[in-house]
């Protein structure tokens, strides 16, 4: 069994280097600037983005997640223009890159993405971002584009907010609906909900420890591992991992700057019994100072065959 570590969005080693620069509508409107500011900030975010993902394939980081703001306000009600096109050689670089080493690249859109949404201009807005992300990852010549959600609002009682997400889902373009993952989240939607929904669209689940251990009814985690990994067929499956920022119930859910590598060893006692190949997203604050933290804590107190310098097989 292989595991694979991946981090989010920023490099700490890569100070300076964002692929997230931005422009508010305001800013846009009062300075009077046409769509050329906006490509002009696009194209930096992926002249970032390149050196990141350059520093990942050095670095052995094969798992890595794209920042949701890569394109200034391209999903604003107000604005409309082509982010693509101009860019498509510096897009087709980049994507090169990813498949020559055989990266895993994927997208989680952010809080403002509610597909279950009982506001119509919310679903609609959210329709829009999907299709934003779609765009981005097929710019970049993705062969398996996975765009990870949570199920979204729980208004009218959990069963009717998995209703709403399956007749939206299913109006969805069909080429966005096979890139759509669904994560159990850290308040309502919990495993067994979220495996529901997954099995009725026949579409993968994103297992988050976290969230697990923050939202559950007692069930045990190890009954639903297989289940969950059984939803992934063309791509190993895919979990989340992340520490609680402290004990105190107020700061439990948030995220730690780093991994505590003890639960992430449990963890994987958890896992390895399937014997298949899982890719982790760490989901820690300190980004990939955190992945190099637990690979080290990892070498001390394991046994784990490591192959680089974020893949070991166990």
């Amino acid at each position: 069994m292989m595991v694979r570590l991946g981090y989010v969005a920023l490099s700490k080693a890569m100070e300076n280097v964002t692929t997230s620069h931005t422009i508010t509508y305001t800013n846009y409107l009062n300075n009077n600037y046409s769509v050329d500011k906006l490509i002009d900030i696009t194209n930096n975010n992926l002249e970032a983005l390149e050196k990141i993902i350059t520093y990942n394939i050095k670095n052995n980081i094969h798992f890595y997640r794209l920042t949701s703001k890569l394109v200034p306000l391209a999903t604003h009600d107000k604005v409309e223009y082509d982010y693509i096109t101009s860019l498509k050689d510096k897009y087709k670089k980049i994507g090169e890159l990813i498949n020559k080493y055989n990266l895993r690249i994927d997208t989680h859109p952010d809080q403002y993405t509610v597909l279950n949404s009982m506001n119509n201009k919310i679903v609609k807005n959210t329709v829009e971002i999907l299709k934003y992300h779609y765009n981005i990852l097929d710019a970049l010549k993705i062969k398996n584009k996975i765009i990870i959600l949570h199920v979204g609002s729980g208004t009218c009682g959990k069963k009717a907010s998995i209703t709403r997400f399956i007749n939206n889902f299913k109006k969805l373009p069909s080429c966005i609906q096979k890139c759509i993952a669904v994560e159990n989240d850290d308040k309502i939607h919990n495993i067994i909900d979220v495996l529901y929904l997954c099995n009725t669209l026949n579409i993968p689940m994103v297992l988050d420890y976290h969230h697990y251990v923050c939202n559950n009814n007692g069930e045990k985690l190890e009954d639903y591992i297989k289940e969950i990994m059984d939803t992934w067929t063309n791509i190993n499956p895919k979990f989340h991992f992340s520490s609680p920022k402290s004990n105190l119930k107020k700061e439990f859910r948030s995220h730690h700057d780093y991994i505590n590598s003890d639960d992430f060893i449990k963890f994987i006692n958890m896992l390895k019994i399937y014997n298949k190949d899982v890719d982790i997203m760490l989901e820690a604050k300190a980004k990939d100072d955190a992945l190099s933290r637990l690979v080290r804590e990892l070498k001390y107190k394991t046994n784990y065959e490591f192959i680089n310098e974020t893949s070991f097989i166990i």
